[in-house]
């Protein structure tokens, strides 16, 4: 692929027009329809324009690809993920999570995965699904794999949410209020260590940050990324020694940081 195929990809990718490319950059439209047919090349400091406002690295624009790969934005039907789920909460009776898949698939409604047209439903039925796929059928945690972005989400409120008190402790603990860049740390250190004080809430959290991390090459920018590969580097060693100290988790804790550590090593490489 040239640097005019790339350039094209990028921009499609992002919605964007040729005139709203000419304009951010300052310069007409016929250039960038002349970069994009390979007839002439960006000059240096418009290169670097446009590494920004991709939010791209100068070699993703100016790298010669000779394969290019289809990539999925979801691997998984959500309706079939939704009616797995629900068949084994009553299968097993797991009456917090029968209500829960309901009512998280009707508060997400019309809500989408960042930069993607794949329904926001299809993140915590992931979650379940997941856990599921380990052996852990513990209803209150199943629960809360389909409830922990409601309140942070959705604007309902913790007492709403229609499943017993062990549920809704998970969930409050992983539910993250929204901070300023400066309060940042200081926000992270507490949501951390309250969470790192119970098992299944640090279960949930590990869960939500491998399917967050199997997403975000389209999802975020590459400062998003960055950011949430130091955060991944600095807490969740610490989630995943509790699920390792927890007989029940001691498995689930193997996979969950083989897969969260694969996903770090393959960013890093390709950043």
């Amino acid at each position: 692929m040239s640097v005019g195929t790339n350039i094209k990809g990028l921009r499609e990718d992002r919605g964007l027009t040729q005139e709203q490319i000419a304009d951010a950059l300052g310069i007409s439209f016929q250039a960038v329809s002349s970069w994009e047919r390979d007839e002439y090349k960006p000059d240096t400091d418009k290169v670097i324009r446009l590494a920004e406002l991709f939010d791209v690295s100068v070699s993703a624009i100016l790298e010669e690809k000779h394969k290019a790969f289809k990539t999925k934005e979801a691997i998984y039907n959500w309706e079939h993920m939704k009616t797995y789920v629900k068949t084994t909460a009553k299968n097993f009776k797991m009456d917090n999570t029968a209500v829960a898949v309901d009512f998280a698939v009707n508060a997400h409604e019309g809500q989408k995965r960042k930069r993607s047209v794949i329904p926001y439903i299809y993140h915590p039925l992931n979650l379940a699904c997941h856990a599921l796929s380990m052996d852990i059928r513990e209803d209150d945690v199943i629960a809360a794999c389909m409830l922990h972005d409601v309140v942070e989400d959705c604007g309902v409120k913790l007492e709403e949410l229609p499943v017993d008190d062990e549920t809704k402790e998970i969930v409050r603990l992983v539910t993250r209020r929204k901070c300023s860049d400066e309060e940042r740390d200081a926000v992270n250190i507490a949501y951390y260590n309250e969470i790192e004080k119970n098992p299944k809430a640090c279960l949930v959290k590990c869960l939500d940050r491998c399917n967050n991390l199997t997403t975000m090459s389209f999802g975020l920018s590459r400062d998003r990324i960055y950011r949430m590969i130091k955060e991944t580097e600095e807490y969740y060693p610490r989630l995943i020694a509790v699920l390792k100290a927890t007989p029940r988790y001691n498995s689930a804790a193997w996979l969950l940081r083989y897969q969260m550590e694969s996903m770090l090593d393959i960013y890093k490489r390709l950043m």
